[in-house]
């Protein structure tokens, strides 16, 4: 039994990890194409969401039948409950990617004003959530307690740049007043950005809670 469920955990490990490229990729498309108003490129991120939603099911369907099958303990059934809540998180990170590509797409045709995107930070802001998805991901695979944690230093800056953001398009509007429909749409593209961190902050503490036993929802400053 105990080889059994070790396979079984080894290929969830695999369907994981092919999960998190294609939602990076994903990210990393839907990220590229906001800051060069892309149609192109955000219209294949829209097609690809159809896969990330459909990987969701499969790993859901496959966690069902382990748990059944071999009603894991101790740590086993902690690596299978975190990669529950983290193919839940990945797939509402293919959700955010396909939110920037609909604001893309709703966009009319024209360039961003490249030096309020500077102002803005928003390729600071994307280089983030994608870095911190990138530490996430290896912090799983080499299954590193200092790895995952360090994520969520780096959520404090995806946090600071949003928090920026509406006073920076604010000042633009009354600057620009014919510019006021897309830089409201552009706080919704950093919103979901922040909440992408957010998500990422919540697959850390997964892995965390399969590496050590802890669970830190909520309670980031009890690391120790």
């Amino acid at each position: 039994m105990v080889q059994f469920i070790e396979s079984e955990l080894i290929l969830l490990k695999k369907e994981i990890n092919e999960m998190w490229n294609l939602v990076h990729h994903q990210l990393e498309r839907a990220g590229e194409s906001v800051m060069n108003i892309d149609k192109e490129l955000a219209q294949q991120v829209m097609i690809c969401e159809k896969r990330v939603n459909a990987f969701e099911l499969k790993i859901d369907s496959d966690i069902e039948e382990v748990i059944a099958l071999y009603n894991p303990v101790a740590i086993d059934l902690r690596f299978v409950l975190a990669m529950l809540k983290i193919n839940s998180n990945l797939e509402r990170l293919g959700d955010f990617a396909e939110g920037l590509a609909r604001f893309v797409l709703k966009t009319d045709d024209m360039v961003l004003d490249k030096e309020l995107l500077k102002s803005l930070r928003l390729k600071e802001m994307v280089d983030a959530v994608i870095s911190m998805l990138d530490c996430t991901q290896q912090a799983l695979i080499d299954e590193d307690l200092d790895k995952a944690t360090s994520v969520f230093v780096k959520d404090g800056l995806v946090d600071e740049i949003n928090a920026d953001a509406t006073k920076v398009l604010s000042d633009y509007i009354k600057q620009h007043p014919d510019s006021t429909l897309a830089c409201l749409n552009l706080v919704g593209v950093f919103r979901k950005l922040e909440r992408a961190g957010d998500h990422i902050t919540n697959i850390a503490e997964e892995i965390v809670f399969f590496i050590d036993a802890k669970v830190l929802k909520h309670n980031h400053n009890s690391i120790e």
